[in-house]
C-alpha cells in the first residue's frame, strides 16, 4: 500500500510479509484462521498453513520491529512488555485462535504484552499512540482495534497463563493445540467467554464474527 491509501479496516487483514503482491489483502487472509475448536491438530501443521502466506521480517517495516520485536531495540522502544519474534508471534496467533486480520492482531499483541502481567496504562497508551501516529496505514487499528488490544490485556491479566513471550513452542510443535493450551494455563473457556462479547459489540466485523460461528 502507499502512503495515500485509506486505513484499513479492522476485517482487513494485517499486512503479511513474505508473500506476492497480487495476494496481499485477499480473501484467502481475510478468512484464514484456526480456531478453538480446530484443537486436535499440531502446533506444526496450522504454522505450516500460516506459512503458505508469507513470513518474511525483512519486509516489516522498522518501526514495528523496534515496537514489537525484541531483536531490534532503539531508545525507548524497547521498553514494551511481551515483544517477541514473528515466529513466536505466529504461534501465539494459533494458540489464541485468532486469524490475520487487524481485529486479529490487536487482540494477539495485547494478549501477548498483558500475559507478562506487568503492563502499565502508560504503556498502553504509548502503544496506541505509536500504532496510530507512527505505524504504517495498512498495520494501523481502527477504533474498535484499539478497545479489543486493550480488552486483551486486561483479560491476560486475570488468565493464569504462562506469558508468552517466555513460551518455547519448538518442543510442542508435534503436540494438538489442545494440549501445548494446557501446558500454558491458556483458559479456553476464559478466550470464549471474550469472544462471544466481543462478536455481540461488533456485530458488523467479520473478523469478530467467526469466532463465536
Amino acid at each position: 500500500m502507499t502512503t495515500d491509501d485509506p486505513i484499513a479496516t479492522s476485517s482487513d487483514p494485517a499486512e503479511r510479509p513474505g508473500i506476492t503482491e497480487g495476494k496481499k489483502f485477499s480473501e484467502f487472509l481475510k478468512t484464514w484462521i484456526t480456531k478453538l475448536e480446530d484443537d486436535e491438530i499440531t502446533m506444526r501443521e496450522a504454522y505450516e498453513s500460516l506459512m503458505s502466506i508469507g513470513n518474511s521480517q525483512d519486509e516489516v517495516p522498522l518501526i514495528v520491529k523496534l515496537t514489537e520485536n525484541p531483536k531490534f531495540h532503539f531508545g525507548g522502544l524497547g521498553f514494551f512488555k511481551g515483544r517477541v519474534t514473528l515466529e513466536q508471534h505466529d504461534y501465539i496467533h494459533i494458540l489464541l485462535g485468532r486469524g490475520l486480520t487487524l481485529m486479529d492482531e490487536a487482540f494477539v499483541i495485547g494478549f501477548t504484552m498483558g500475559s507478562t502481567d506487568r503492563v502499565s496504562s502508560h504503556e498502553q497508551s504509548l502503544f496506541g499512540f505509536i500504532n496510530k501516529v507512527l505505524y504504517p496505514k495498512p498495520y494501523r487499528f481502527k477504533e474498535d482495534g484499539m478497545k479489543v488490544f486493550k480488552d486483551a490485556v486486561a483479560l491476560a491479566y486475570v488468565s493464569d497463563c504462562l506469558p508468552l513471550e517466555e513460551v518455547d513452542f519448538k518442543p510442542m510443535l508435534d503436540m494438538p493445540l489442545r494440549e501445548i493450551r494446557k501446558a500454558v494455563n491458556l483458559e479456553v473457556d476464559l478466550l470464549q467467554a471474550y469472544y462471544r462479547i466481543e462478536a455481540r459489540r461488533y456485530p458488523e466485523c467479520a473478523a469478530s464474527q467467526r469466532l463465536i460461528e
